[in-house]
């Protein structure tokens, strides 16, 4: 009971944990954004211990697919998702969050390694526009917490902010 108590406070304590350290990675100067995703995959897939596979996939609304641009944990064949396949594109139509608890009960679910039993997908948004997602897949079932949800709400708010910031200085 004790060891639960201290994990969920260590998860509610995420945004404290690592804002710093995302806030260093996205006012890094130069700014390169696909260098920084990947710093950011690295540090969350790294550092939380369910965060087994972490991605950022960008909407390429041309082709009507996601297209994954950075990532880490296990290599996947998934660097194209067209909209409506999958949990990531499902999000990318709906424009909402998506938790799947586990992952063999989702019908529309694609398998990007044998291991992964559960998924988390926040979509990524800028002036209100969804323009990608952020991707964690777990080799737990049901890992997922509220504190996990706000903190990657939280990751993909400050990327938002940096991306509508080189957007207005670049026009």
């Amino acid at each position: 009971m004790i060891y639960l108590i201290f994990l969920q406070k260590k998860k509610m304590d995420l945004i404290h944990k690592y804002s710093n350290e995302l806030e260093k990675i996205l006012n890094h100067s130069p700014f390169d954004l696909k260098n920084s995703l990947k710093k950011i995959c690295v540090l969350l897939q790294s550092n939380i211990v369910h965060f087994d596979w972490v991605g950022f996939y960008f909407n390429n609304d041309k082709k009507n697919y996601l297209e994954l641009i950075s990532f880490s944990g296990a290599p996947t064949e998934h660097k194209k998702i067209p909209y409506g396949k999958g949990v990531c594109g499902q999000v990318a139509i709906s424009n909402k969050k998506l938790i799947i608890p586990n992952v063999e009960l989702e019908k529309n679910y694609l398998s990007c390694n044998i291991n992964v039993k559960s998924e988390i997908v926040i979509p990524l948004f800028v002036d209100n526009k969804n323009i990608g997602q952020i991707d964690v897949d777990s080799n737990s079932i049901n890992p997922f917490t509220e504190s996990d949800v706000k903190f990657l709400e939280f990751v993909c708010e400050k990327l938002a902010m940096k991306i509508k910031t080189l957007k207005n200085e670049h026009g």
